[in-house]
């Protein structure tokens, strides 16, 4: 019985070993799987919102671009991975991949902290400009993405 219980545990050891190796080994998306507009604006709907709600979808939006501009070159939509594009899925390559993805979260952490203490002093008008910017831009990768698939 004693034999069975250390077999079990064993075995269970090994599996779960393997399943997380595996999973570490797993191609990851070149854009972030959570990116995404899910409304895009007019400018009258933009008027009729609050400053806060201004200052909350602009932040919105940066962090989409900075999720996704760098990477058209690959990719304008997630779900494309490196073995997608015929990259080699190599420890390096994996490496490089998650040293980028964490430059650029370090990056957005500190253009967030600044925009949260900044913004509220731009002017609302500012706001809406911009945000209808950066919806036109991201409404033009979808059209770069069309052209070029």
């Amino acid at each position: 019985m004693k034999m069975k219980i250390i077999f079990f545990s064993l075995s269970l050891f090994l599996i779960t070993g393997a399943t997380f190796a595996q999973k570490k080994d797993t191609p990851k998306s070149i854009i972030s799987e959570k990116v995404g507009i899910k409304k895009y604006h007019d400018k009258e709907e933009l008027d009729r919102m609050q400053k806060g709600q201004l200052l909350e979808l602009y932040i919105e939006r940066i962090k989409l671009l900075v999720k996704t501009l760098p990477y058209i070159a690959f990719a304008t939509k997630p779900g494309v991975t490196m073995s997608t594009l015929g990259i080699p899925n190599t420890k390096d390559n994996r490496e490089t991949l998650e040293d980028e993805f964490e430059a650029s979260d370090a990056f957005l952490e500190t253009t967030l902290n600044f925009q949260r203490t900044m913004l509220p002093y731009s002017d609302k008008s500012n706001l809406i400009a911009a945000i209808i910017f950066y919806e036109d831009t991201m409404k033009s990768l979808h059209q770069y993405s069309e052209f070029h698939n």
